[in-house]
Protein backbone atom coordinates (compact mmCIF):
# COMPACT_ATOMS: atom_id res chain seq x y z
CA UNK A 1 0.00 0.00 0.00
CA UNK A 2 1.09 3.49 -0.45
CA UNK A 3 1.41 6.37 2.25
CA UNK A 4 -1.46 8.03 0.83
CA UNK A 5 -3.68 8.82 4.20
CA UNK A 6 -6.83 8.28 3.38
CA UNK A 7 -6.28 4.74 2.79
CA UNK A 8 -5.66 4.45 6.39
CA UNK A 9 -8.91 6.16 7.71
CA UNK A 10 -12.51 4.17 7.83
CA UNK A 11 -13.75 7.04 5.44
CA UNK A 12 -14.42 6.17 1.88
CA UNK A 13 -12.71 8.36 -0.85
CA UNK A 14 -13.98 12.03 -1.15
CA UNK A 15 -14.33 12.00 -4.80
CA UNK A 16 -13.74 10.32 -8.63
CA UNK A 17 -10.46 11.78 -8.68
CA UNK A 18 -9.24 10.38 -5.36
CA UNK A 19 -10.80 7.15 -6.02
CA UNK A 20 -9.15 6.38 -9.25
CA UNK A 21 -5.67 8.07 -7.21
CA UNK A 22 -6.16 5.32 -4.85
CA UNK A 23 -6.66 2.44 -6.79
CA UNK A 24 -4.10 3.46 -8.79
CA UNK A 25 -1.59 2.37 -6.28
CA UNK A 26 -2.39 -1.14 -6.68
CA UNK A 27 -0.27 -2.90 -9.36
CA UNK A 28 -2.51 -6.59 -9.26
CA UNK A 29 -6.04 -6.82 -9.70
CA UNK A 30 -5.73 -8.98 -6.28
CA UNK A 31 -4.71 -5.42 -4.23
CA UNK A 32 -7.36 -4.10 -6.67
CA UNK A 33 -10.20 -6.68 -5.81
CA UNK A 34 -9.08 -6.23 -1.80
CA UNK A 35 -9.05 -2.59 -2.14
CA UNK A 36 -12.69 -2.86 -3.25
CA UNK A 37 -13.75 -5.10 -0.39
CA UNK A 38 -12.07 -2.91 2.01
CA UNK A 39 -14.09 -0.01 0.39
CA UNK A 40 -17.27 -1.79 1.21
CA UNK A 41 -16.53 -2.38 4.57
CA UNK A 42 -16.17 0.75 4.87
CA UNK A 43 -19.68 1.56 3.91
CA UNK A 44 -22.15 2.45 6.59
CA UNK A 45 -24.64 -0.68 7.12
CA UNK A 46 -28.47 -0.04 6.07
CA UNK A 47 -30.22 -0.86 9.13
CA UNK A 48 -32.42 -4.43 9.10
CA UNK A 49 -35.48 -2.64 8.83
CA UNK A 50 -34.08 -0.57 5.31
CA UNK A 51 -33.37 -4.21 3.53
CA UNK A 52 -37.13 -4.72 2.61
CA UNK A 53 -38.50 -6.21 -1.10
CA UNK A 54 -39.46 -2.57 -1.48
CA UNK A 55 -35.68 -1.49 -0.98
CA UNK A 56 -34.20 -4.41 -3.08
CA UNK A 57 -32.34 -3.51 -6.56
CA UNK A 58 -34.08 -5.86 -9.53
CA UNK A 59 -31.34 -7.43 -11.67
CA UNK A 60 -28.56 -8.36 -9.14
CA UNK A 61 -27.63 -11.93 -8.37
CA UNK A 62 -27.10 -10.98 -4.53
CA UNK A 63 -29.15 -9.16 -2.28
CA UNK A 64 -28.90 -5.50 -2.85
CA UNK A 65 -30.60 -2.45 -1.28
CA UNK A 66 -30.80 1.14 -2.10
CA UNK A 67 -33.41 3.44 0.23
CA UNK A 68 -33.68 7.06 -1.46
CA UNK A 69 -33.18 9.81 0.43
CA UNK A 70 -34.52 13.55 0.56
CA UNK A 71 -33.50 14.80 -3.22
CA UNK A 72 -35.34 18.24 -2.43
CA UNK A 73 -32.16 20.46 -3.00
CA UNK A 74 -31.53 18.72 -6.45
CA UNK A 75 -29.13 16.58 -5.11
CA UNK A 76 -28.96 13.02 -5.02
CA UNK A 77 -29.05 11.30 -1.60
CA UNK A 78 -28.59 7.35 -0.91
CA UNK A 79 -27.65 4.76 1.30
CA UNK A 80 -27.05 1.02 0.31
CA UNK A 81 -25.93 -2.86 1.32
CA UNK A 82 -25.54 -6.02 0.18
CA UNK A 83 -24.89 -9.27 1.39
CA UNK A 84 -22.09 -9.93 -0.78
CA UNK A 85 -18.52 -8.43 0.15
CA UNK A 86 -17.70 -7.82 -3.24
CA UNK A 87 -21.24 -6.07 -4.24
CA UNK A 88 -20.99 -3.88 -1.08
CA UNK A 89 -17.56 -2.39 -2.31
CA UNK A 90 -19.33 -2.03 -5.67
CA UNK A 91 -21.81 -0.33 -3.72
CA UNK A 92 -19.36 2.39 -2.08
CA UNK A 93 -17.76 2.81 -5.20
CA UNK A 94 -21.23 3.95 -6.50
CA UNK A 95 -21.71 6.08 -3.19
CA UNK A 96 -18.20 7.75 -3.73
CA UNK A 97 -19.27 8.60 -7.36
CA UNK A 98 -22.87 9.79 -6.89
CA UNK A 99 -23.84 10.77 -3.58
CA UNK A 100 -24.68 14.28 -2.83
CA UNK A 101 -24.23 15.28 -6.06
CA UNK A 102 -26.30 16.62 -8.66
CA UNK A 103 -27.90 15.43 -12.23
CA UNK A 104 -25.10 17.31 -14.06
CA UNK A 105 -22.03 16.12 -11.41
CA UNK A 106 -23.40 12.46 -11.96
CA UNK A 107 -23.20 12.49 -15.79
CA UNK A 108 -20.00 14.12 -15.09
CA UNK A 109 -18.72 11.11 -13.46
CA UNK A 110 -18.96 8.66 -16.40
CA UNK A 111 -19.89 5.48 -14.12
CA UNK A 112 -19.42 3.14 -17.18
CA UNK A 113 -15.96 5.15 -17.31
CA UNK A 114 -14.39 4.51 -14.22
CA UNK A 115 -16.19 1.00 -14.12
CA UNK A 116 -13.61 0.14 -16.93
CA UNK A 117 -10.65 2.74 -15.68
CA UNK A 118 -10.35 0.14 -12.82
CA UNK A 119 -10.38 -2.84 -14.68
CA UNK A 120 -13.67 -4.46 -13.02
CA UNK A 121 -15.20 -5.09 -16.42
CA UNK A 122 -12.14 -7.49 -16.94
CA UNK A 123 -12.41 -8.96 -13.93
CA UNK A 124 -15.74 -9.87 -12.58
CA UNK A 125 -18.22 -11.89 -13.58
CA UNK A 126 -21.08 -10.93 -16.30
CA UNK A 127 -23.42 -11.58 -13.41
CA UNK A 128 -21.88 -8.91 -11.76
CA UNK A 129 -21.24 -6.51 -14.28
CA UNK A 130 -25.30 -7.15 -14.90
CA UNK A 131 -26.21 -5.90 -11.22
CA UNK A 132 -23.91 -2.76 -11.27
CA UNK A 133 -25.62 -1.86 -13.83
CA UNK A 134 -28.94 -2.52 -12.39
CA UNK A 135 -27.46 -0.09 -9.52
CA UNK A 136 -26.22 2.45 -12.01
CA UNK A 137 -29.38 2.67 -13.86
CA UNK A 138 -31.60 2.29 -10.22
CA UNK A 139 -29.51 5.67 -9.62
CA UNK A 140 -29.68 7.59 -12.48
CA UNK A 141 -33.65 7.14 -12.00
CA UNK A 142 -33.21 8.98 -8.87
CA UNK A 143 -30.83 11.80 -9.65
CA UNK A 144 -33.51 15.07 -9.93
Amino acid sequence: MGSSPHLSSSALPSSKEQLLEDFELFDTWEDRYAYLVDLGKRLPALPDDAKTEDNKVRGCTSQVWFVKGDTADGRLRWSGDSDAIIVRGLVALLQVLTEGRTKAEVEAADIDGVFAALGLERHLSMNRRNGFSSMVQKLRQWVP
